[in-house]
């Protein structure tokens, strides 16, 4: 599964495809909220990582879980429908990215909140003005590249993560790091154990688990936040967005890097439907809505949304392929996050449970990165080898040794200072030296995105 990629063609998605059919709304209803399950857990410990990292108000939490709830099912409802030119009409859920979320509070740590949001913003408007340069741009990033990116940024989101079990100081009490562990055992033995879409909900199941293990032996509490009904999530929580170029970097980098996912899960996506794939016609439909509901994101608080291909599994495990289905997990989606109550019970699950799911969640992206450097040529003298091993340097140097570029310029510290802009950055200028500048379009058109980036 290696096609070309070609340029961008003013064509339409086929209205008559596979993925079209209509379904009654008694097969529809039960079958959207399979998708729903199986992909509630990422927005769910996502915003939590992002409420424990920043320290937010259980009411805060809520509002933006509620905020990032209705953009996940505007974001699915814009992929599936797919209208003037935004969204590809394929069975698509849209998610908050893990691996983006990692980078924005990283940002957001040494720059502030509104430096974050301000960066999302950049981010987002990035990615819609290099669509018309998509099919140069996906060069850069080859299964090496991507995999260096997406190991890089597991492993400094797994710190991040921890910190949510051992406090801001790093000093972890035995109660704490002790729910985490069960949360993370319950986690694991839910998806050795269970099988299907429940499989695929194995971190929420972790997660409540753990919530409960947490009241039952006193390890933790459980306390949601007060209010009922429906409401609509509050924007800008954290001010008016500062807007710094520099700080904004590693969010620039990254939203260049989903342009490779995007192709890979695509190609996938409309093979698993029965479509001929057309990345030149559909990537740049589907990152242009990937970045315009990321524009709403930003306003709201949350990093960039990313279109997620979790969901594949379900279409190829069902036989279900009728974007309709998915625009319905998007309606179901809209009205969890409105629905007050929903969002505020959640918010008061304990951080150290939180921060147990997390670390499973992001060590599995770590996962993924490794799985990525196998697909790339890292044996043989074509030099992947040594621009892998000088990438991962590059990038773990910051995360090991964090004073390492303390008395350089600002500028220095904010470019070589994140271990995934330099890694990143690293890879993409040593791959075409090190394997003599060889055309990567084709195996990056191939390659799956992972599951949350």
């Amino acid at each position: 599964m290696t096609p070309p990629v070609p340029s961008p063609r003013p064509t339409s998605p086929p209205a008559s495809s596979p993925a079209a059919g209509r379904l009654p709304l008694t097969r529809l209803v039960p079958l959207a909220a399979q998708h729903v399950l199986a992909v509630l857990a990422a927005p769910v410990s996502t915003v939590f990582l992002t409420a424990g990292t920043l320290r937010l108000s259980p009411g805060a939490t809520a509002s933006l879980l509620s905020a990032v709830l209705v953009l996940c099912g505007a974001g699915s409802l814009l992929q599936s429908l797919g209208r003037w030119r935004i969204g590809a009409r394929l069975p698509f859920v849209m998610l908050p990215g893990g691996a983006a979320t990692a980078l924005f509070l990283q940002i957001a740590q040494e720059h502030g909140a509104a430096t974050a949001t301000g960066s999302v913003l950049l981010a987002a408007a990035l990615l819609l003005a290099v669509l018309p340069l998509y099919a140069r741009i996906v060069r850069l990033f080859p299964p090496l590249v991507m995999g260096v990116t997406v190991l890089l940024i597991g492993i400094a989101m797994i710190r991040v993560a921890a910190r949510l079990v051992t406090g801001p100081d790093g000093s972890g009490q035995p109660g704490a790091v002790l729910l985490a562990g069960l949360t993370v055992a319950a986690t694991v033995a839910a998806a050795v154990l269970l099988r299907g879409v429940w499989r695929q909900t194995a971190v929420l199941i972790g997660m409540t688990v753990g919530t409960l293990l947490a009241v039952v032996t006193g390890l933790g509490a459980f306390t949601p936040a007060a209010g009922s009904g429906f409401s609509l999530p509050a924007p800008l929580p954290y001010g008016v967005p500062r807007f710094d170029p520099l700080a904004a970097l590693p969010l620039l980098v990254f939203a260049l890097t989903t342009l490779a996912e995007i192709t890979g899960q695509t190609v996938l996506n409309s093979e698993t439907v029965g479509r001929t794939p057309d990345p030149g016609r559909d990537v740049p439909r589907v990152a242009r809505a990937d970045a315009l509901v990321s524009l709403a994101g930003g306003l709201f608080g949350t990093s960039l949304m990313v279109t997620s291909a979790e969901n594949i599994g379900i279409v190829r495990l069902t036989g279900v392929r009728s974007r309709w289905v998915t625009a319905g997990a998007g309606v179901l989606l809209v009205a969890l996050g409105l629905a007050t109550p929903v969002s505020r019970a959640v918010a008061g699950l304990p951080p150290a449970v939180v921060g147990g799911s997390s670390l499973v969640v992001y060590a599995v992206i770590a996962v993924m990165g490794v799985e990525m450097l196998r697909r790339a040529e890292l044996s043989g003298t074509g030099g992947g080898a040594m621009a892998a091993a000088l990438a991962l340097t590059a990038g773990l140097l910051p995360l090991l040794v964090p004073g390492l570029y303390d008395g350089f310029p600002a500028t220095v510290r904010t470019v070589l200072g994140s271990g995934v802009v330099a890694g990143t950055l690293t890879a993409v200028l040593l791959t075409p030296l090190l394997t003599r500048a060889r055309p990567v379009a084709a195996t990056t058109a191939g390659t799956p995105k992972p599951p949350a980036r």
